[in-house]
């Protein structure tokens, strides 16, 4: 491009005269950005709000607004809460059973067994192992169990036959003992 298009560009995006574009272009070594910068040093340009150019290196300070970062924490937040919600209306609707010959003993919502776990740990622990010596069999059950949750019953049946194995295993040994 020569130098009369680049004034006429000029002209055309800054809204000034041939002269003034033409000393803009000229004091800024035909650079039609830095022409356009110097229009709006001297005042000729009125320029952007909140922007800028140049082709000089310049460090240049990027804001972030309070209220964008305000809004994604709280936009997070409240997912995070609805989340929470959403597992605990789960918890609530499913139930952790406890049978004992294949008729169910009692029922609770899976959230209490969790509060129970966390601040009774000591305790329902070793009450759910003993009861597994005693013949009694658990599992979930609920709208929301799925073929997924299915393998932790899989998993629960499986750790009461090899209780059941353990109690066979020591009363044939008992059996033996007492047969000598």
């Amino acid at each position: 491009m020569d130098n009369f298009e680049k004034v006429e560009k000029l002209r055309e995006h800054a809204n000034v005269s041939y002269e003034e574009a033409k000393q803009a272009l000229e004091s800024s070594n035909w650079d039609i950005l830095d022409a356009m910068i110097y229009l709006e040093q001297s005042g000729k340009v009125h320029g952007p709000e909140h922007s800028s150019y140049t082709t000089q290196a310049e460090k240049v300070k990027i804001d972030i607004e309070d209220k964008e970062c305000k809004s994604s924490f709280s936009d997070n937040l409240k997912r995070f809460g609805d989340w929470c919600l959403k597992w605990l209306e789960k918890a609530n609707n499913n139930s952790f059973c406890v049978e004992q010959d294949r008729r169910e003993i009692f029922r609770v919502p899976i959230t209490l067994l969790l509060v129970l776990l966390i601040f009774a740990f000591w305790v329902v622990v070793p009450l759910l192992v003993i009861g597994l010596f005693f013949d009694m069999r658990y599992h979930f059950a609920g709208p929301d169990i799925r073929s997924v949750d299915i393998d932790i019953n899989k998993a629960m049946d499986g750790a009461a036959e090899t209780v059941e194995n353990i109690k066979n295993e020591f009363a044939s040994a008992a059996a033996n003992e007492d047969n000598k």
